[in-house]
């Protein structure tokens, strides 16, 4: 009978459970399966992380590596944990609260404060998608000689076309899928090249500024914590509206959304590390400054082959394209907040932010003569508007009746205002 074997093994298991029960099986293996409940919420992190490795960095790291060598890889390592504790703050917002930072913007900031806010939040994000979209173009450019304008126009169709027909989940894979790649796209740069692992490892830890450095160093450090992250990824985690199952049920998730932004963002420290330690091998060692990143693929051509050539235009073009994806994203959800509601990929608010954000960067392209410029100038906007979108963050992380219970602890707050001044400080700088 089809039906014995079933039962058979039924029996069997039934025998097998009263002598080793499965409760004693799932306390040994415990932590191992706690470990596998994580990957569930692997995700968000890596969307954010887009944001760290974007074209804006590419130039920042290259320019970095190609004229200071290995000396300024310390600076990657303290932007990431200053990335980190903002990150983290950003995600804790949308989970205790279930609202975005712009939403909650919105609700707690009076109707004047929160639009002039929001509405600067919208530019930045503007900003932001246009060294995106550049950055993809500039990749295409190498890859196929595509006029700029044409890669542009190009890039910023596939970002609307992902955004208008995907929700949080499916972008998600595709961003983790795209992230992946150009880490291995890095991986094989640096197997072509020779490194220095005992100087770069020295260089990742111990601060050191040679001279003449300083605009590199706040150009990287500028570059690494971009307000439309801030957005986007207490958007994200908000979505899960794990505000409504319990205070257990908070804790647990402040505890995996920290394990996702703790990985994501070594993985972005990584690759900018690997951008820089490349940049060092290949150009720094025979004297060669880079400020262009069509430069860079056209030296590195001669000096590794077209294969490198290639690879390198390659992940250029995978990192624009995913970065224009989250840019786009973010001001969705920027828009959305506007009134008082969360990002939604069908909704006509979402929608119209989306397209003010991806269609108005190309239409800024259309004025900019030069690429490296434009990106320059972009990142120029986000540092303007970055300091009111970390103290906002601050504030309402920080407040009790927001926040109830899982606001910011003294010592917590402490750090993000000493960051969030440092930060502020680094991008005034920058811009004088």
């Amino acid at each position: 009978m089809p039906s014995f074997p079933i039962a058979a093994i039924i029996l069997i298991m039934a025998q097998i459970g009263r002598f080793y029960p499965l409760r004693n099986l799932y306390r040994r293996h415990k932590a191992t399966l706690d470990a596998l409940a994580i990957l569930k919420y692997i995700g968000p992190g890596f969307l954010v992380t887009v944001g760290f490795i974007d074209p804006g960095n590419w130039v920042a790291d290259v320019a970095a590596g190609s004229r200071y060598g290995y000396e300024l890889l310390w600076v990657i390592t303290l932007s990431t944990l200053m990335l980190i504790v903002l990150q983290h703050n950003a995600a804790h917002l949308g989970i205790a609260t279930g609202l975005c930072l712009s939403e909650a913007s919105s609700i707690y900031a009076g109707k004047t404060v929160s639009r002039l806010f929001l509405a600067s939040a919208v530019l930045a994000s503007i900003s932001t998608a246009l060294a995106e979209v550049l950055g993809a173009a500039i990749g295409l450019n190498m890859l196929f000689g595509l006029h700029i304008m044409v890669g542009a126009a190009l890039s910023s169709l596939f970002a609307i076309y992902m955004l208008f027909s995907n929700g949080y989940r499916n972008i998600e894979r595709w961003i983790i899928g795209l992230v992946s790649l150009v880490g291995v796209s890095f991986l094989f740069q640096l197997g072509l090249v020779n490194i220095g692992w005992t100087d770069a490892l020295k260089a990742t830890f111990v601060p050191l500024i040679p001279h003449g450095s300083v605009p590199v160093v706040l150009g990287a450090l500028g570059a690494v914590v971009m307000p439309h992250n801030l957005f986007l990824h207490s958007e994200i985690i908000q979505s899960r509206q794990w505000n409504t199952k319990g205070e257990s049920a908070i804790k647990k998730q402040l505890r995996f959304e920290f394990t996702d932004t703790l990985f994501a963002m070594i993985l972005g420290w990584a690759i900018n590390c690997a951008i820089i330690m490349m940049a060092a091998s290949v150009f720094f060692s025979r004297s060669i400054y880079v400020a262009q990143l069509t430069q860079a693929r056209e030296i590195m051509r001669p000096l590794l082959g077209n294969a490198s050539a290639f690879v390198f235009g390659a992940a250029l073009l995978l990192s624009g394209v995913s970065s224009s994806v989250t840019a786009g994203m973010a001001g969705g959800s920027i828009f959305a907040g506007l009134f008082k509601e969360p990002y939604n990929h069908r909704d006509p608010h979402t929608r119209a932010g989306i397209l003010i954000t991806i269609v108005g960067a190309v239409f800024v392209i259309l004025f900019i003569r030069d690429a490296f410029t434009g990106i320059l100038w972009s990142q120029i906007a986000l540092g303007l508007q970055l300091p009111f979108t970390i103290v906002m963050l601050v504030i309402l992380t920080s407040s009790r009746r927001i926040m109830g219970r899982f606001s910011n602890r003294p010592a917590t707050t402490a750090l993000l205002w000493a960051i969030a001044a440092a930060i502020t400080v680094i991008n005034i700088v920058l811009i004088v």
